[in-house]
């Protein structure tokens, strides 16, 4: 019962990703451009994944005072680097490929 709802839940989690839908790129080839488009994609999740391993150290992290605090935002703000570098590619070349 907890197994189906588990599946059911996941099932809904994967609706929430937006479909990878790469703009052709005038003067590249078809396959060359469909998998870089795929890689921003890709480099988009993984950045999400980094931001959210971030927020996890964070919330488990020794708060003390000789704990490495700095490691949790180390994962952040490469995670949200990563974002923000796919994502204006992402821009560029659908402004290129229009």
């Amino acid at each position: 019962m907890a197994l189906e709802r588990l599946g059911a839940e996941m099932y809904l989690a994967a609706d929430l990703i937006p479909g990878a839908k790469p703009t052709p790129i005038p003067g590249m080839g078809g396959t060359v451009s469909e998998v870089f488009g795929y890689g921003l994609w890709l480099l988009i999740l993984a950045g999400v994944g980094g931001v959210g391993f971030g927020v996890y150290k964070l919330a488990v992290a020794d708060k003390s005072r000789n704990g490495g605090g700095s490691e949790p935002f180390k994962w952040m703000g490469g995670g949200v680097a990563a974002i923000l570098l796919s994502t204006s590619l992402i821009a560029i070349l659908n402004s290129i490929a229009a």
